[in-house]
């Protein structure tokens, strides 16, 4: 083991532990928010289920003594294989909000994605990281906070989308997260329910502040978004630009043609069209389509150690989180989200233990086979 120490909150075990403790914390339009997704929530459901659909298959005798979690990207070392997905709205689930959260993501040395929704400036949450002594992940030289990324609506409006580049590059964001697959709001028919459409007094989308007027905007989704805003964006910014919400490996193969430098396969959380795939069986054809000319992250519905093991068997190099965070959030600020990703960190690094992989790139797709009524298949065979 890695010698991980949990502070304590209620003493946790799991992160349904944290999910029934954020659920007596919140008020229940605010835990609908963030739990429910489009329509009949199928693809909310089948992003957890799905991983059930495959078995680990563990190697033996392959001494794998001390673990080591750490993977690069962009550049930037981070300590294992699980980043935080961008969500919106933290200071809903708790006054630390994304401040909280970028202290407690920064310490267990790991990447937050900065949502462009959050109701905490990205210059604010940049600060919490920064003043953050992280988990060693480099292999020498002085441990420094991983760099934050930023998520990205495209908005119609040019001229103000650059500024909200802009203010993400001077913060010092390392990556642009690009969500594709909100040309329009999915239909959550709990928030209707509740007739929670908007945040209340005194929270607001802070990274949507006009330069000029100081006024908040309202985030725009673009019916006309399409690949010429990508060639745009790739003209507009260095920065590593990461499509968020491919599943098509069609689209997968386009990325690569447009000079993105990542794809994340993901459903938004089963938040914008219900009935797409749960996003680790849409990952295969993804990773397939892109045949190594970039990484493929992925999100939606990891919750154990054995998920991640999964998602990199089938050709992830690292996973996000995101409703896990809010929950910890949710159930104890920073100390909450602390303990989400060092939950998560120890049942990775027990799972890889047992299944006889020392590191993130030891984990190959021998080590996971499909499952049918609960029993693996053969060795080799594959849907």
């Amino acid at each position: 083991m890695n010698g991980t120490t949990l502070p304590s909150l209620a003493a946790p075990v799991n992160l349904a532990d944290l999910r029934a403790a954020a659920r007596r914390q919140l008020d229940p339009a605010h835990d609908d928010f963030f739990a429910g997704g489009a329509g009949d929530e199928r693809t909310v459901r089948d992003n957890e289920a799905a991983f059930d659909a495959y078995r680990v298959l563990p190697r033996v005798l392959r001494g794998v003594g001390a673990r080591d979690l750490r993977v690069e990207l962009f550049g930037e070392t981070v300590s294992m294989p699980v980043l935080v997905s961008p969500t919106a709205f933290h200071r809903l689930a708790h006054p630390d909000g994304e401040a909280g959260c970028a202290r407690a993501i920064a310490a267990a040395g790991t990447i937050m994605v900065v949502s462009m929704a959050a109701t905490t400036p990205v210059e604010t949450i940049a600060a919490a990281a920064a003043n953050v002594t992280p988990r060693p992940a480099p292999a020498s030289g002085p441990p420094r906070p991983p760099k934050l990324w930023f998520q990205l609506y495209p908005q119609p409006d040019l001229a103000f989308t650059e500024s909200v580049i802009r203010r993400a590059e001077a913060a010092g964001c390392g990556a642009l997260v690009v969500t594709v697959d909100s040309p329009v709001f999915g239909r959550r028919e709990r928030d209707l329910r509740h007739g929670f459409l908007d945040l209340p007094d005194g929270l607001c989308c802070e990274n949507m502040r006009d330069p000029v007027t100081g006024e908040i905007r309202a985030i725009t989704m673009d019916a006309a978004l399409d690949w010429r805003r990508i060639d745009w964006l790739r003209e507009t910014t260095r920065l590593p630009l990461v499509l968020k919400g491919v599943l098509h490996p069609a689209d997968a193969a386009l990325a690569v043609e447009h000079g993105v430098d990542a794809v994340l396969v993901s459903n938004h959380g089963g938040r914008q069209l219900d009935g797409v795939p749960a996003s680790v069986d849409a990952l295969p054809a993804v990773v397939d389509a892109v045949a190594g000319r970039l990484p493929v992250l992925l999100d939606g519905g990891v919750r154990r150690g054995t998920d991640v093991l999964t998602a990199l068997a089938l050709g992830a190099v690292a996973v996000g989180v995101g409703r896990p965070v809010l929950w910890g959030l949710a159930a104890g600020g920073e100390l909450g989200v602390r303990q989400v990703l060092e939950l998560l960190r120890a049942d990775l690094d027990r799972a890889m233990a047992l299944a006889g992989a020392d590191s993130p790139a030891a984990i190959t797709p021998d080590l996971v086979t499909p499952a049918v009524g609960g029993r693996a298949w053969p060795v080799g065979v594959r849907r």
